[in-house]
């Protein structure tokens, strides 16, 4: 910390308007609305930290230099606030987990999403955070202490508070700035491209795949007797988590369930730590007889290793790629991920044909950024 910079002090509660009635927030609103802002900053909190289903605990809300934390636990129609961000420019900060629990929570996400963390890595930051631009830009170091807390819980203590407001407190001035550069720089249609991308991406609903949610780390190890018991184990883990409203690891960790899944497939025993009541013991147990109980025909199939046989070009293709990519991003001072992983670059190498059939979708700035690279490739299947 240098001289000039500061712990940001935080906002008093004079600083903010804590909404908690439909009424309240449909009247804070409509003062933004008769006020003419056309953009405002969101935040959300949850309590995935601390619930078995995580859910919209906090929305942090700024326009126009006021500040409000808007309580979806308490409000029974947040309605006025949908209709609201639908009419604005919303900015967020990595708003990807806030546009996955908007929809999760409303079905929906602003029609207009704007990421100050997408904005930041376009013109080349290599630390993006919150607290990185709001100390690079604003000269304040933000206080931490709360990323990890029960949002669930009411009433919220002051630290908490303020620590939520913090979130959106700096976001629009920043925004202002980040936007000037990416005008001059002439990445402002990137960045567009780029939230419009990531709110696509996030409208999509992904169903929960049963037979792979329990796949947990070290599960490639296993025989395939001993994943029927991981199989058990994981979903008599989510069982309790469910039962006590709790997320699952806190009620015992992967590596657990993965030595006990290894002891038993061995004929080994499992056995829980004491501070498990009998209720969990015995569904435990019963879990186990359950897997031990099954067929050879019912156990899980293991992981298939099965050598992918390389394209004779493969290497030609990827190095040709790879160069045209890294010499962009040194000119432009990007990451060269942000053009294209590593994994994209490879994908195309070894089967140019994904990017005709859109199993690899590269962005319009992406793909002029890697041409001539790009031509060469798709020609040689044409």
């Amino acid at each position: 910390m240098t001289e000039q910079q500061a712990p940001d002090r935080g906002p008093s509660r004079a600083d903010f308007t804590y909404l908690d009635t439909t009424e309240a927030l449909a009247a804070y609103l409509a003062e933004a609305k008769e006020a003419g802002h056309s953009a405002c900053a969101i935040d959300t909190e949850a309590d995935s930290l601390h619930s078995y289903e995580e859910k919209l605990c906090l929305i942090q809300f700024a326009a126009g230099g006021r500040y409000s934390l808007i309580d979806p636990l308490a409000i029974d129609d947040l309605s006025p606030l949908v209709r609201y961000l639908d009419s604005v420019d919303v900015w967020l900060h990595g708003a990807d987990f806030d546009m996955r629990m908007l929809r999760r929570t409303f079905d929906w996400i602003p029609g207009r999403v704007y990421d100050t963390q997408t904005a930041a890595r376009l013109l080349g930051a290599r630390r993006f955070g919150l607290a990185n631009l709001v100390e690079s830009h604003k000269d304040i170091v933000l206080p931490k202490g709360s990323q990890k807390a029960d949002w669930g819980k009411r009433p919220l203590p002051d630290k908490m508070l303020q620590y939520a407001v913090n979130d959106v407190r700096y976001l629009l001035s920043i925004a202002d700035a980040l936007v000037a550069d990416l005008r001059e720089k002439g990445r402002w249609d990137w960045f567009i491209e780029s939230c419009d991308t990531a709110r696509d991406s996030a409208m999509v609903r992904r169903e929960k795949d049963l037979d792979k949610v329990w796949r947990i780390t070290g599960w490639g190890k296993l025989e395939p007797r001993g994943l029927a018991f991981l199989r058990a184990l994981w979903w008599w883990r989510d069982g309790e988590a469910e039962r006590r409203d709790r997320p699952s690891f806190k009620i015992i960790n992967n590596e657990y369930l993965v030595d006990y899944a290894r002891a038993l497939q061995g004929g080994g025993n499992a056995r829980l730590p004491q501070r498990f009541n009998g209720g969990a013991v015995r569904r435990f147990n019963e879990a186990v007889e359950k897997a031990e109980a099954l067929p050879r025909s019912e156990w899980p199939e293991g992981p298939k290793r099965k050598r992918v046989k390389r394209e004779p070009r493969f290497d030609a293709r990827f190095g040709k790629l790879r160069s045209v990519r890294d010499a962009n991003a040194d000119r432009l001072g990007l990451d060269p991920t942000l053009i294209a992983s590593r994994g994209t670059l490879e994908t195309i190498s070894g089967n140019p044909e994904v990017l005709a059939s859109g199993e690899v979708q590269l962005m319009r700035w992406q793909r002029a950024l890697l041409e001539p690279a790009i031509d060469e490739v798709v020609a040689e299947i044409e």
